[in-house]
Formats: C-alpha cells, structure tokens, sequence
C-alpha cells in the first residue's frame, strides 16, 4: 500500500479530506464506547475508535494519525463532553498517539505485510506502556481526589474481593489495563489487517481524481492545498471552541 501521494505539499488536499473521514470515524466510535463489566472496571471502557485511527496512520502517514486522534477527541468532547475535566480524554490522546503514531512510524519504513506486523506489534507494546503510565500517574490520582479513594476500591471488589488501597496498584494495571488495552490492540489489529490495503487504493484513486491535470506549475493545486489547509485549521479551532462551550455550559448547569 501506498502512501497518499501529496506532491511538495504534506497536507495536500486529498490527505486535509482524509484525515477529516477518519477523524468522524474515530469521534462517533469515541462516542459510543461501553464497559465491559463482567472482565474490568466499569471506568475503563471498550472503544472501537483506535482502528479508523490506525487504518489512517497506515495510509497517511504517523503524523496525519496523531492529527485524526486528537480531532477524533474534540469531535466527541463536543457531542459528548467530558466527565473527567478533559483528565480521561488526555489520557485517551497519549494512549491512541502512542499506538497509530510508533505503528506508523514503523510501516512507513517498512510497507510490507512484515513490516505491518511488527508495527501493529510494537504500536501496541508503545500503547501499553502508556496506558499503564497514564492510569498510574494521571487518571488514577484524578479519580481519587475527585471521587475518594472509597469509590474506587468499591469499583474494584467487584471484579476482585481482595484489592485493598494497598494492593489496589497490583490489580488495577496488572490484571486490568494491561490486558484490556491488549484486547483493544487485538480487536484493532483483527480488523485493520484485511481492510487497509483496499482502503488505501480507494484513497490513491481518489487523490489522483482530485489533482487538476495539465497542471504543470502546480499552480492549481498549491491553491487547492492552501484552501484546504485553511479550512481544516478552522474546523479544529471551530470543534475546540464549541468542545470548551459544551464543558462550561453543561457544567454551570450540573451547578
């Protein structure tokens, strides 16, 4: 698979419209993420957002899908808000950058069906380690102080009768989040490898319809690129005023 061919310009228009597909899709499966109360949690929640993100990565490059991560996440924080004071949602960037962003790095080295194992492989290890940091030194100490310490542990009886305060540690992201974020990666994983090849020659048909031919200078499509360029930076200034509106409306009216 190839990537998206985008002459001297990086964010040429057929990659501004690309991202803005996969971004949607990665905002409404951040929005409709559950829990899966029977095996972890009810605070760490299965979504399905990493693979539009992924498929992005493989196609447009590491950096177009840390771009499709972060638009994903204001898309939902304008739809949905945040329960977290954005904690949560931060920690859903570190986690799904680490993963599309290593795995891309790594593919676009490497475009082989190898070289695409061993960036899902290593995308997910980069996932999972950030993950553990993320719960370990952000969300965790968040949800203590905004919920007690109490909450929390009774959370965690549930699923595990012996967690203490003191062993809380030992079970939360050793028998939770480490497996539950190699279940995501899996499930990613297991969808993405059968799609992306025919996804991405979708994507280079389309690039070629959209490049203006006899175009010698590049004149039209410079053109193109910028308008695009723009309107994409305002669609994510336009998507973080009105996720900080959604936060402070509906927080002065929990009030």
């Amino acid at each position: 698979m190839e990537q998206v061919s985008s002459g001297r310009s990086y964010f040429s228009s057929t990659r501004i419209a690309c991202i803005a597909m996969f971004a949607t899709l990665a905002g409404i499966l951040y929005i409709f993420k559950f829990p899966l109360p029977f095996a972890f949690p009810g605070f760490l929640e299965f979504k399905f957002a990493d693979i539009p993100i992924l498929i992005g990565s493989f196609t447009l490059g590491p950096i177009s899908g840390a771009i499709i991560v972060v638009v994903g996440i204001l898309i939902k924080l304008v739809f949905k808000g945040t329960t977290t004071m954005f904690v949560g949602d931060l920690s859903d960037v570190l986690t799904s950058c680490a993963f599309a962003v290593v795995a891309g790095i790594i593919y676009s080295r490497k475009r082989t069906f190898k070289g695409a194992l061993a960036a899902m492989g290593l995308g997910t290890l980069a996932e999972v380690i950030v993950a553990l940091l993320a719960n370990r030194f952000i969300l965790i100490p968040f949800f203590s102080e905004a919920y007690g310490w109490d909450a929390i542990i009774g959370m965690m009886n549930k699923l595990f009768p012996g967690c203490t305060r003191e062993t809380f540690y030992n079970y939360y992201l050793w028998v939770s989040v480490l497996p539950f974020n190699l279940l995501r990666c899996l499930v990613t994983i297991l969808v993405t490898l059968p799609v992306y090849k025919h996804i991405s020659v979708l994507i280079n048909r389309f690039n070629t319809k959209l490049t203006p031919k006899n175009d010698e200078n590049g004149v039209k499509t410079k053109k193109i690129n910028i308008i695009s360029l723009v309107v994409g930076i305002a669609i994510i200034l336009i998507l973080v005023l009105f996720a900080l509106l959604h936060f402070f409306v509906f927080s002065k009216m929990g009030k």
